[in-house]
């Protein structure tokens, strides 16, 4: 009988801050609390299962659905990728690169003379600003708007009529094959955009991501016959590795509907998502109101979701960092982040407190489909949960 888990990143759904979160200038931030304030915010489903029961939070329910936790990240970082290695079992003891001054000019200067285009900007942007601000220059040289952000990633922007897509994703993988260390950043990420100014990004988007250093649950899941199911940007954060099928998605409401119609269907394994407006939407553009209301439509979806759940799936809800909108910041946050797991092969209601890593999701994971863990991280929460 097959055996389904799915797990569904919210991208910055963060619940307060960590320890350390002064040493990345974060102090205070607290994702959760900052958008459960609106009146747009409505989530009862995620009340039920134990959201608010998880320790630092407050508000819970007397009887929560769901096992709960809050996990914390023991890598150095927050970002993406190393949020999802984490989750999937790795654990990075250095940061990836960044860049707060912009990329050195002979790296530049080498792009620029394998790509045949010169560069504009080459600082840390805002991805909505960047193009307002060069866009009109990109149009008139063809020049590649090239910046970065707090995070550890090299973003090409290009307007659709001067640069085709297929032509900017080329661009795209002779960054990667040029970002070698010092300057392997985590991601080279495909910013196209269309129309006037002050013109739209598009759903285009396309993440060049380095290959995780050593396997990961997805690997060992696959390796052990499971299918390991990807929504979302999952795939281009884990550069394809151990995933079997994949599944892009341009937006939460399209990731959603993808994820619904997967419930649907009979596979054996993990399906993985990332609903990725949370942060690129809504975190980044400190909106707060727009946040809110996508936790609530999230609400919504889960709702219906759990309904349809059969009698061996799970559920297991959880984020990669945070990234509050209520903070002058527009970066992400060093933020503990949620856990919840819940289905009827699961006890209700277990607080598992504290986890020190997000790894123990990726070791309950291995755990709960028999998949020897190997060299990955973590500690398994699973024998404290099954039924």
């Amino acid at each position: 009988m097959s055996k389904r888990l799915f797990l569904i990143v919210l991208d910055s759904f963060g619940v307060g801050e960590l320890p350390d979160a002064c040493l990345w200038h974060d102090e205070g931030s607290n994702t959760l609390g900052a958008i459960r304030r609106h009146p747009a915010f409505s989530c009862p489903t995620l009340k039920e299962l134990g959201l608010f029961n998880i320790e630092g939070v407050g508000g819970g329910v007397s009887s929560p659905k769901a096992c709960y936790a809050r996990m914390a990240e023991r890598s150095m970082g927050k970002d993406t990728t190393i949020g999802h290695w984490e989750i999937a079992g790795i654990v990075s003891p250095e940061p990836l690169p960044t860049y707060p001054n912009g990329f050195p000019a002979e790296l530049i200067e080498e792009f620029e003379q394998k790509t045949g285009r010169k560069v504009l900007c080459n600082r840390p942007y805002s991805g909505t600003e960047v193009i307002k601000d060069y866009g009109k220059e990109h149009l008139e040289t063809g020049a590649l708007i090239v910046y970065t952000s707090a995070d550890s990633v090299f973003q090409i922007a290009a307007h659709e009529d001067v640069v085709p897509v297929p032509e900017l994703y080329r661009y795209c993988e002779i960054a990667r094959e040029m970002l070698v260390p010092p300057h392997n950043v985590g991601r080279v990420i495909a910013r196209p955009f269309t129309g006037e100014y002050p013109f739209t990004r598009t759903a285009n988007r396309h993440d060049f991501s380095l290959k995780p250093p050593a396997d990961t649950m997805l690997d060992l899941l696959r390796r052990a016959g499971y299918d390991t199911i990807s929504v979302g940007k999952i795939y281009d954060i884990f550069a394809g590795c151990g995933i079997t099928e994949s599944h892009r998605t341009t937006s939460n409401t399209h990731g959603m509907q993808v994820t619904k119609e997967l419930q649907s269907r009979d596979f054996n394994g993990l399906c993985f998502v990332n609903l990725v407006d949370f942060d690129m939407k809504y975190g980044h553009r400190n909106d707060v109101a727009g946040y809110a209301a996508a936790a609530t439509e999230f609400d919504v979806f889960l709702s219906s979701f759990i309904k349809d759940m059969g009698k061996d799936d799970l559920l297991l809800i959880t984020a990669d960092h945070g990234c509050d909108p209520s903070t002058p910041s527009t970066d992400h946050s060093r933020e503990y982040t949620p856990m919840l797991l819940y289905g009827e092969g699961v006890k209700r209601g277990v607080d598992l407190g504290t986890r020190a890593s997000f790894a123990d999701i990726s070791a309950t994971v291995l755990d709960c489909f028999g998949v020897a863990r190997g060299s990955t991280n973590g500690e398994s929460f699973w024998e404290e949960v099954r039924k």
